[in-house]
């Protein structure tokens, strides 16, 4: 199974492509879509929506692992994040992916096992849960490996329900 992970933003958005085969995950390649401030808001985020869709089609994930936005200080910057992650939406159901959606909280959860961790212990056990050489750089690109090997620790509990006679679709 390929898991497309994504860290939402407007001026970068972080990607993380991890393939899962039994209990090995791996990452298959990471990097951020960068887009210039010079541009209209509206054409930042086609120039996001094209290169996610470039992206899936050259990986062809399975699944898509969005965090999900939270800020309680500034409701500009999660508007704009908010933004950027309907753009993720789009590409998703465009190339008809499911999308699964983590807290911060979620994710660092699964990595750490601590809620309240910080960046740099979630940075060391992405590097250590995909045996990279080094952390990865910069930081929207490790958060979305974050995410999606938050997805991949989850894929038994999903399975489990999706097959549950009480699971309502």
């Amino acid at each position: 199974m390929i898991i497309f992970g994504v860290d939402p933003g407007t001026a970068t958005t972080g990607y993380g492509i991890v393939e899962v085969s039994g209990d090995r995950l791996v990452s298959v390649s990471y990097g951020c879509i960068r887009t210039s401030p010079e541009l209209n808001h509206q054409f930042r985020l086609l120039k996001i929506y094209r290169k996610l869709i470039d992206l899936i089609d050259l990986y062809k994930p399975d699944d898509i692992a969005v965090e999900k936005v939270f800020f309680n200080l500034n409701s500009k910057t999660a508007m704009l994040v908010g933004e950027a992650r309907g753009v993720v939406m789009l590409a998703a159901a465009t190339c008809g992916l499911r999308v699964f959606e983590y807290t911060p909280l979620q994710i660092k959860m699964s990595l750490v096992g601590f809620g309240r961790a910080d960046k740099k212990q979630v940075q060391a056990m992405v590097k250590e849960v995909l045996n990279l050489d080094q952390i990865p750089f910069p930081d929207d690109a490790a958060d979305a490996l974050a995410a999606a090997v938050c997805h991949a620790h989850s894929l038994k509990f999903i399975e489990k329900v999706e097959n549950s006679d009480d699971f309502v679709s």
